[in-house]
């Protein structure tokens, strides 16, 4: 008789458990979203993968070895535009959304106030890295899905006006600055490049806005205008210790993608291009031995040719910094503040301080952080050909903004199609002129044909050559 007890004991059991699958959850807390839409943010601007970011061959920082389509602008043959545009709505705008609709109702406190002040961090930080990832779809495509994007009751979203989203985006900026409360904390060390200090995010914030200002300010002075001006009142970088940093590990899988593409995989596929590597020599650069080894010679640097097959071990490469498993990535960076104000200041925007003060702390500051010194940034800057030109101060500010954002090439892309510095040849065998935004994906045309159709007419045309909005040169 004990035996079948037992058995109707055992039966009783609940046996659901097993379809519980605990290495992926069901619930994911807000937090762990954040963290994973912040790495995926910066993965992809970091990465030099040719099936994902292709920028630093478009402004001729490297240049390809064996196989060329890249640095020729083929966008098609690996679906580059699919790769950015699925990364950002899928991986981070939509992991973004999911966190927020998750934050309202956890508990962070027990302190009702306190709680409630910590939730409104947590919200305006997933809105501030939400917009930051909505800047560089408009900035790349143009017209985007924005506002029946991420609607699952919408399977074919309408394209909105690129004006109409950028504008949007800095009133929500805007929004979401006022509500973050420095006096307590927010995601914490879920955050991977603040750790939760809301003063950074503060900064980093009225930074962005900055860029974001100045990115129209060929287009509509007078809002540049008051954008820049209400960002800077409102506290900016002041240091290369303000820097929006995400620092990668020494371990898979959150190693700086650059290892990954290039050593990890044993690949050889990059070298560094002629463009850079003949105007850093020719100006002195000392950032030149950060940037790029020697060539085969071992004493000299020479890059190959935009767009041909290079051999690889003739040419200089990619530095060892770069290609070290944890060399950080920028989100945001001083010296890009700096080269910002610089450019505002001579516009006669209010910002504080000369052109020429701000252009040369940008220079500085760059040169610093690759790891020169500030005797190096003095006499580099003493050369006629790098001191500031109140005249020609787009080419200048222009090509010394490219060089410093090296190792940013999309950042680059933006800035070089915005002051038209320097001057970029693009290769005899390119398929189209140097890209100035990136076509839409080819799944678009094939199941959202209409949408498609009609932001492709309101734009002028579906091609790399379509300029947007913001870039009037």
């Amino acid at each position: 008789m004990l035996l079948p007890l037992l058995m109707v004991v055992s039966c009783k059991k609940d046996l659901t458990s097993i379809n519980v699958d605990p290495k992926n959850p069901r619930n994911v807390p807000a937090a762990t979203l954040f963290t994973s839409a912040e790495k995926s943010m910066v993965d992809l601007l970091t990465s030099s993968n040719v099936n994902t970011n292709i920028f630093r061959l478009i402004v001729q920082y490297w240049t390809e070895t064996t196989y060329t389509d890249e640095s020729n602008y083929d966008l098609n043959t690996r679906q580059i535009p699919r790769q950015v545009w699925n990364t950002i709505y899928r991986d981070v705008i939509r992991d973004l959304r999911e966190s927020k609709s998750l934050i309202p109702g956890e508990s962070l406190s027990t302190v009702a106030a306190e709680n409630t002040a910590m939730q409104q961090n947590r919200m305006a930080q997933a809105e501030i890295l939400e917009i930051y990832a909505w800047y560089y779809l408009v900035t790349t495509f143009g017209n985007v899905p924005y506002t029946e994007a991420m609607n699952a009751e919408i399977t074919e979203p309408k394209y909105d006006d690129q004006k109409t989203v950028y504008y949007d985006l800095l009133a929500r900026l805007d929004a979401a600055i006022g509500k973050l409360n420095t006096s307590t904390d927010g995601f914490g060390s879920a955050d991977l490049v603040y750790g939760g200090d809301i003063g950074m995010w503060k900064k980093f914030a009225n930074s962005f806005k900055l860029k974001m200002g100045m990115t129209i300010a060929d287009y509509d002075n007078t809002k540049a205008k008051a954008v820049v001006e209400s960002a800077v009142a409102a506290g900016v970088f002041t240091s290369n210790d303000d820097n929006a940093t995400f620092q990668y590990l020494s371990a898979p899988p959150n190693t700086n993608p650059i290892w990954v593409d290039l050593v990890q995989s044993g690949r050889k596929d990059f070298v560094a291009a002629s463009t850079i590597v003949n105007r850093l020599k020719t100006l002195n650069d000392p950032r030149i031995p950060f940037y790029f080894t020697y060539n085969a010679t071992g004493s000299n640097y020479t890059g190959g040719a935009p767009g041909a097959s290079n051999n690889y071990a003739t040419y200089s490469k990619p530095g060892e910094n770069i290609t070290s498993p944890t060399f950080p990535a920028l989100l945001l960076s001083y010296d890009e503040v700096e080269f910002f104000l610089a450019e505002a200041a001579q516009r006669g925007y209010n910002v504080g301080g000369t052109a020429v003060q701000h252009y040369n702390n940008a220079v500085t500051a760059s040169i610093e952080w690759w790891g020169g010194t500030a005797a190096q940034a003095a006499a580099y800057l003493a050369q006629p050909s790098v001191a500031y030109d109140p005249v020609n101060w787009r080419q200048r500010i222009g090509e010394q903004k490219w060089i410093a954002l090296y190792n940013r090439g999309w950042d680059a892309w933006i800035e070089w199609r915005r002051l038209d510095s320097p001057s970029l040849t693009a290769p005899s065998s390119a398929l189209t002129a140097t890209p100035l935004r990136l076509t839409y994906p080819i799944p678009e045309q094939n199941v959202n044909t209409a949408n498609y159709n009609a932001a492709k007419t309101a734009m002028g045309g579906d091609l790399v050559t379509t300029k947007l909005f913001w870039d009037k040169f």
